[in-house]
């Protein structure tokens, strides 16, 4: 499995964008529940965020791309490293986990976004 920290996030969206299609934009998918999306929430920049709670992730598979890339977040890493042996089992191949999730994103990326 490949995984990125939340400092490497930037040179993984530029390898990641399609320089022939930059209007579609790498994914960073948050499979936190919404509660945790309400304390603590990372701002889309290079990227487009969506929310998809790890457990309806397998229900809701056929709204994701197989072609793109698709960076998973949770709140340690652990989840999202789940989420990510899933999609390469289901056939996605540019997927990487976001070690440390977004308490890591708080301390690397973004200090404003909330610690909890």
């Amino acid at each position: 499995m490949n995984a990125i920290t939340p400092a490497q996030l930037q040179d993984w969206l530029q390898q990641a964008t399609d320089p022939a299609a930059p209007q579609a934009l790498p994914v960073v998918l948050d499979v936190r529940e919404p509660w945790e999306l309400q304390t603590a929430s990372v701002k889309p920049e290079g990227f487009e965020l969506r929310a998809m709670p790890m457990r309806s992730v397998p229900a809701r598979l056929l709204e994701l791309d197989r072609h793109q890339p698709i960076a998973c977040l949770c709140h340690h890493g652990a989840r999202s490293a789940q989420v990510v042996q899933f999609l390469e089992s289901q056939g996605f191949t540019q997927v990487v986990n976001i070690h440390g999730g977004i308490h890591a994103w708080s301390q690397e990326r973004d200090p404003s976004v909330p610690v909890y």
